[in-house]
């Protein structure tokens, strides 16, 4: 299923739908302004929070965490920098690791699970250029999951970018 989100929008404070190809709002993106760290929550439309997406504090590296219920679920982290390329690891507590790579500014990349594709975030099926695809690939994945891990990892990018 693919999901649409709208690019520029993942200021702190700002909430936004994202919604679901057809137009149907699927997730409500609520950014947690007055906060000491960055805080997102990702809510089903009846408004329970199912993802909160935190910026991790006192880390070597930056990282964001991904919980669920309180507890976490995920964490964050840039793999490496290549010149082409971004790469990021994704550690879920059970120690399972899925891989983002490809041209996070683009919006032209993937996560994958042990050489699989899960998701596939993409500008090129719109006009808008405001505009990108998340394609959860796999239908028994966590697509709450996955979003969250897509709005982390263009989180950081452009956090790392502001800062250079």
């Amino acid at each position: 299923m693919k999901y649409l989100v709208r690019d520029k929008i993942f200021a702190i404070g700002d909430d936004y739908w994202i919604e679901t190809e057809d137009g149907r709002q699927a997730f409500l993106a609520d950014g947690k302004a007055l906060r000491l760290r960055d805080t997102l929550e990702l809510k089903d439309p009846a408004g329970r929070v199912l993802i909160t997406l935190r910026e991790k504090m006192f880390s070597l590296r930056d990282a964001m965490t991904i919980e669920r219920d309180d507890q976490a679920l995920a964490t964050v982290r840039r793999k490496r920098l290549s010149l082409l390329r971004n790469h990021y690891r994704v550690r879920l507590v059970e120690g399972t690791e899925l891989d983002v790579t490809g041209k996070i500014l683009d919006r032209e990349f993937t996560i994958e699970y042990d050489g699989e594709l899960l998701a596939h975030v993409s500008r090129k099926w719109f006009r808008v250029r405001e505009t990108y695809a998340v394609n959860v690939v796999r239908e028994d994945a966590d697509a709450a999951l996955l979003l969250a891990v897509v709005i982390c990892v263009i989180r950081m990018d452009e956090k790392d970018r502001d800062d250079d």
